[in-house]
């Protein structure tokens, strides 16, 4: 083994996981959950989840935004043509909302199922079925101004995002993603307050979402690794070009990152 790959062999301190947001058997990204705000940006998911792949993604974010919106598994086929093209690990939600579900989207070698509607509406459901699968169901927390929506973020509830952090502590599953609405797909930075209270609620891990529109973006959300944020999904800057997804792998394996300037900040 020679240097370069000891040095890809060795985990980053916080995982940057693309996504890839099905809509219509096309990749999207909404504007702040909008559905009348779509960019397309593929009308081949197999390719682009390669190419994630191929630029060193070691987990892949998929997102079925109809089955988000209708419940429907519209988008079944393109979701089996992934898993089975990757080798690396998939996590997916959007409309999941029912054990055999769950169940279906595990037999298609999915390594982790987000539940997120209905980890407001059965969260019982919930932490019976991390029992039944563990460390393979995460929860989803899309929140606007603090509150939870669900059912493809068309709903707003009363409920705070942290309280029902708080209440998945001891369920077992495998990580919360906390989601900022007013953020996602805007390019103009994750919100941070609200990562560090989500962090802050439990000791489940957290994987932000949202906002992320630069390098400074993961500068700035890496130095919450040491309270529990331990993951970001990156959609639009990938798409874009803003953030390259090699490079940022790369400058944070040691526990280091580069900024644009060439300055590089340590974290322990």
């Amino acid at each position: 083994m020679d240097i370069q790959d000891g040095y890809k062999a060795q985990k980053p301190i916080m995982e940057i996981i693309p996504a890839i947001d099905l809509l219509e058997g096309n990749c999207v990204r909404l504007n702040q959950g909008d559905y009348n705000k779509v960019t397309q940006f593929s009308n081949d998911p197999v390719k682009q989840a390669l190419a994630w792949q191929k630029e060193g993604a070691t987990r892949l974010h998929l997102v079925d935004l109809d089955g988000a919106k209708t419940g429907l598994p519209v988008n079944d086929e393109s979701i089996k043509k992934i898993t089975t093209a990757l080798d690396i690990p998939i996590q997916i939600g959007g409309g999941i909302r029912t054990p055999e579900r769950v169940e279906a989207l595990i037999e298609y070698g999915i390594d982790r199922v987000i539940l997120g509607t209905v980890s407001i509406e059965q969260p019982d459901l919930v932490k019976v079925l991390a029992k039944r699968y563990p460390k393979k169901i995460i929860v989803g927390i899309d929140a606007k101004g603090g509150k939870v929506a669900t059912r493809g973020w068309i709903n707003q509830s009363n409920v705070d995002a942290t309280d029902l952090a708080r209440s998945f502590q001891d369920s077992g599953i495998a990580a919360i993603i906390s989601t900022d609405i007013s953020k996602d797909g805007t390019l103009a930075g994750p919100n941070l307050q609200a990562m560090k209270d989500m962090a802050s609620a439990s000791s489940v891990p957290v994987i932000a979402s949202g906002g992320v529109g630069c390098i400074a973006d993961l500068i700035a959300l890496l130095t919450l690794e040491p309270i529990g944020v331990k993951g970001v999904i990156v959609g639009r800057a990938l798409y874009d070009g803003s953030v390259d997804l090699r490079e940022s792998i790369k400058a944070i394996k040691n526990g280091q990152i580069q900024d644009e300037a060439g300055t590089e900040t340590y974290f322990a």
